[in-house]
């Protein structure tokens, strides 16, 4: 059918389209068919989105298997011997795939399984705003949701358009092992990629634009987890303001300035951006921001009523956890009465690499900045006697509070259960607690979590 046709044709009536089958858009579609609306979602490529087929699911089961390779090469440390330990790196992507397929076919019997929600599988576009186009069919609704993601950022960089090179949804389809792997970025996704990798055997370079690695964290926890790559082999370059690439025998040159690495395999990870480019949204209305981020109210209503972005679209948050919860607050709030707002949402996340980051609040430069009296504590995970028993030790937990209202601000866990021991922590936070109610908590021994409460015993005044 052609596009005049198209606007030519009675529309098909939804009570609601959702545009995108991300974390976001799959449950909204659920709480939206239980309220007994018709509901159509639309998936113009894998249902789950980038958890599910090129993130959190793939890249945490590729973890979980470089992490067992690295506790076999230390049995020697805990009484056992195992032999040269070598990876089969077909077996390895194949348990991520399936991993991947199990994940995302979950989501679609899930979806099947609702009479009153239609999925439909194409390229949706807006044509007005309360109507969109896919594949010729006009659909119209008075609740349109759009959830539809984001993908690597790919600067225009000096020759990387001439050479063969990665993104976090190549890389995770990768089933042999790079002989070098050069990783540009060393944010989250790279130093995530960079780990597993030399676990898997591969010679990895990282190579950084900022003079420290995730520059969002403060210095200490930068300075931290360069240590613990560093410590596994990892080569790292920081501060590399003039990066360029071309093609080389052995594969792709990357320039450094002066010096240059010379990989097998080159890995771009240096950010995101939505996937707002092709929607069509100047036909309804609907602003972005100069990033192309929908822009979004306080209650994830765009620039046009009736119109909400849910997850990595809006620039209010990056993560699966945070998508979910933008449907939690979009579904409350039309569904159940309440005023739910974003601005109520602790930040919490978590770098995976081993030992992992778990992180809540804002950091300690974050927090200087509001110009409140700050308490501050820091602990070594050598003195946490659960990582002591299991010898991984590497890291620390710190906490910054509000020295008059006794609120925990923000707080860090790098080490063995930092993603999980966080949680007591995120947990006060969004309870809007007092500190000293965790303070006297009997947490069970041995844990991470344990030294919490001792941490917050610490908390003083930074000295002079």
């Amino acid at each position: 059918m052609s596009d005049t046709a198209a606007s030519s044709a009675s529309p098909r009536a939804f009570d609601a389209i959702i545009i995108g089958t991300g974390q976001a858009g799959p449950a909204l579609a659920g709480r939206l068919h239980a309220a007994g609306m018709r509901v159509a979602i639309i998936e113009r490529h894998y249902v789950g989105g980038t958890c599910v087929n090129t993130g959190c699911k793939p890249t945490k089961t590729l973890v979980a298997s470089a992490y067992a390779a690295h506790t076999a090469r230390r049995g020697a440390e805990y009484g056992f011997t195992t032999g040269p330990v070598s990876v089969d790196m077909g077996v390895v992507a194949a348990r991520a795939r399936k991993v991947i397929l199990d994940s995302r076919s979950s989501n679609e019997d899930w979806l099947g399984s609702m009479p009153n929600v239609t999925l439909i599988r194409g390229h949706a576009r807006f044509d007005g705003a309360d109507t969109v186009v896919v594949d010729g069919e006009r659909l119209t609704a008075p609740r349109i949701f759009i959830n539809v993601g984001g993908r690597a950022s790919v600067p225009d960089m000096p020759g990387l358009a001439e050479v063969p090179y990665l993104t976090n949804s190549s890389m995770v389809e990768l089933a042999t092992l790079p002989r070098h792997l050069v990783v540009v970025g060393g944010s989250y996704i790279g130093l995530e990629f960079a780990q597993m990798y030399r676990r898997f055997g591969a010679k990895v370079t990282v190579i950084e634009r900022s003079d420290r690695l995730i520059s969002r964290e403060d210095p200490d926890v930068s300075a931290a987890v360069r240590n613990i790559l560093e410590d596994e082999g990892i080569d790292v370059h920081t501060g590399a303001d003039e990066i360029a690439f071309k093609p080389h025998a052995d594969g792709v040159e990357v320039a450094v300035g002066s010096t240059s690495a010379i990989g097998s395999h080159v890995l771009i990870a240096i950010g995101r951006r939505p996937n707002t480019d092709d929607l069509g949204l100047e036909s309804a209305g609907i602003t972005k921001d100069q990033r192309g981020f929908i822009t979004v109210d306080d209650q994830l209503q765009t620039s046009v009523p009736g119109v909400w972005a849910l997850g990595d679209c809006n620039g209010r948050g990056a993560f699966t956890h945070t998508a979910y919860n933008d449907f939690e607050i979009v579904a409350a709030n039309l569904l159940d009465g309440e005023d739910r707002r974003v601005s109520q949402r602790v930040p919490g996340y978590a770098l995976y690499i081993d030992p992992p980051l778990g992180r809540a609040g804002m950091s300690e430069a974050e927090a200087a900045k509001t110009g409140r009296p700050l308490l501050f504590a820091k602990r070594a995970m050598t003195a946490v006697g659960r990582a002591v028993e299991k010898g991984e030790t590497k890291g620390f937990m710190k906490v910054v509070a509000d020295a008059e209202t006794r609120r925990i601000l923000g707080a860090a866990i790098l080490g063995t259960g930092g993603d999980e021991a966080i949680h007591g922590i995120l947990d006060m936070m969004s309870a809007d607690r007092p500190l000293d109610e965790l303070r006297w908590a009997v947490p069970i021994h041995p844990t991470v979590s344990e030294l919490i409460p001792t941490l917050l015993v610490d908390l003083a005044p930074a000295a002079d």
